[in-house]
């Protein structure tokens, strides 16, 4: 189901597209997509909160119709955050986030908890554990060797390659895709372009901070992170695909510490694409909790 209306707005100056669901004076619920998506992503799961909530998605910077700047260093978090804050306003708001879209959730949450009443994350991880996991070696750097090549000079010119055949696979490695078909397939490939297209989403994972080894390998230089500068200290509520294989339950563990108001929700049958496969799951999660 489309978006009730749509609209492009100024945001610290540059272009950003905009879907709207609900009703305007309705509470205000904002939801970041992750990579590689867009603000289409949410078609399946906002319509149905928006019986409750004035839904509002972005294409985040670098995505779809929004300023795409080719540079690196316009895709550190900061700089995320910022565009998210000034479509925000004043008012807090309900912040709802998946995938890379957690990760500037997070960061927005924590830097500028007067602009967000309420945090709602979808398979997606809060920094401190992330990193924690990925600095072991174990199943969780395992999963995440695309990383790797996704940093690579280069890496978009090969994702866009036979009509974006490699970010397919990216996509769809172990997991259900069954739902990015026919319209919503044509969505997603008018919303990536080509390879200049896609540099900007990618640039996401350029600019990232975290540390990866190789598979199987620790690392012993991760990032660190004090837990008292991290605190989530609103109500927080994780919706998870228990069959996800790009990030592992062990990336949660220890949210508590960051987040003491925390509500986990398990959605069986789903995986990292939950609001696709099972968005009346998901939206019950959400409405229950809210």
């Amino acid at each position: 189901m489309t978006a009730d209306w749509t609209e492009t707005v100024t945001l610290n100056g540059h272009p950003f597209f905009v879907r709207h669901w609900g009703d305007k004076n309705a509470p205000k619920l904002l939801m970041l997509h992750g990579f590689p998506e867009y603000s289409g992503a949410w078609n399946d799961v906002a319509p149905l909160l928006a019986t409750r909530f004035h839904c509002i998605a972005p294409d985040q910077r670098g995505y779809g119709q929004s300023w795409r700047p080719a540079e690196v260093e316009h895709y550190k978090t900061a700089q995320l955050v910022s565009d998210m804050a000034a479509l925000i306003g004043d008012e807090p708001v309900i912040l709802l986030g998946h995938d890379w879209g957690a990760s500037v959730a997070y960061a927005l949450t924590i830097g500028r908890p007067e602009l967000v009443s309420k945090l709602i994350i979808m398979n997606g991880v809060h920094p401190a554990p992330f990193q924690r996991e990925l600095a072991k070696g174990g199943p969780q750097t395992d999963a995440s060797q695309y990383i790797h090549f996704l940093r690579r000079e280069g890496s978009q010119d090969i994702l866009a390659a036979d009509d974006f055949a490699k970010l397919m696979g990216l996509f769809s490695a172990h997991m259900d895709m069954s739902w990015l078909e026919g319209d919503t397939l044509a969505g997603y490939k008018a919303a990536w372009r080509d390879a200049s297209g896609l540099r900007g989403m990618v640039n996401w994972y350029r600019a990232s901070p975290l540390k990866i080894g190789q598979t199987g390998e620790a690392i012993n230089d991760a990032l660190t992170f004090n837990p008292a500068r991290l605190q989530v200290r609103c109500p927080h509520l994780l919706v998870w695909g228990e069959d996800d294989t790009a990030l592992m339950p062990a990336s949660t563990q220890g949210l508590e510490d960051y987040a003491p108001d925390l509500t986990r929700v398990a959605i069986k049958g789903a995986d990292h694409w939950l609001h696709h496969q099972k968005p009346r799951e998901v939206a019950d999660a959400i409405l229950n909790w809210l």
